[in-house]
């Protein structure tokens, strides 16, 4: 959660810079999308994807999609939906409405989880992964990143191998239930990305997790710039 809260204020001081008196606070999230474009949004996207985290993680890669403006607030309205539907059809992920886009994380307490040294999807984490394809479905403009961590138990090199393992194992299992592949990009980052400490048993819980980036496709996006020109 710490590392979250500081994720968020990256955000919101950069964004500040841009605005300078102008607040969005009380806008709703479409408003929100149209104001983050309409001040530079994509900049900022830019500057924020490279610098959360370590690489490009899922939060960094959401803001770095931002299209902005009238057209950002077309997509926002849409993941909207979507993130209204994930929320509604899977209550255990934690679903969160970035920018343009949507960041759902699974965790062992949450949706999707693996055998201790596993990869494979089964069970419970079946049952919910078809869910969240039957909404991919009903959204088809829009891309997909996995990203697998691991708490910090094991080697480095083995917790490299195993959250690229279970990232692997999740895209497939989407794809082989419908989904077009090169909707999806996977990654994986080990241990490197820990959202909570690894010194306690529920702090290793949450980093043992699987992050999925929802961003508008290219199709969406033209969808949006002709949809709002004029």
């Amino acid at each position: 959660m710490r590392n979250y809260i500081f994720k968020s204020a990256i955000i919101i001081m950069a964004m500040s810079m841009v605005v300078g008196c102008k607040t969005v606070q009380n806008a709703n999230k479409k408003q929100k999308g149209a104001v983050i474009g309409a001040t530079g949004g994509a900049v900022i996207g830019g500057i924020i994807g490279n610098n959360v985290g370590k690489g490009n993680t899922a939060l960094g890669a959401i803001i770095g999609a931002v299209v902005g403006g009238a057209a950002g607030g077309y997509i926002g309205d849409r993941m909207d939906r979507q993130a209204e539907r994930i929320e509604e059809e899977i209550p255990g992920a934690e679903v969160q409405r970035v920018g343009e886009g949507i960041n759902v994380t699974f965790t062992q307490d949450a949706g999707v989880y693996f055998a201790t040294n596993k990869a494979n999807v089964q069970g419970e984490s079946a049952t919910v992964l078809n869910k969240l394809a039957n909404i991919f479905k009903e959204y088809p403009n829009s891309n997909i990143l996995v990203e697998g961590h691991t708490d910090s138990a094991g080697s480095d090199e083995y917790n490299w191998q195993l959250s690229q393992q279970r990232a692997e194992s999740v895209s497939s299992y989407l794809v082989a239930q419908g989904i077009a592949k090169n909707r999806f990009t996977t990654k994986w980052y080990g241990e490197t990305q820990p959202k909570e400490s690894n010194e306690t048993s529920e702090g290793k819980a949450a980093n043992r997790r699987v992050e999925l980036a929802i961003v508008a496709s290219d199709e969406l996006k033209q969808e949006a710039f002709d949809q709002t020109k004029n």
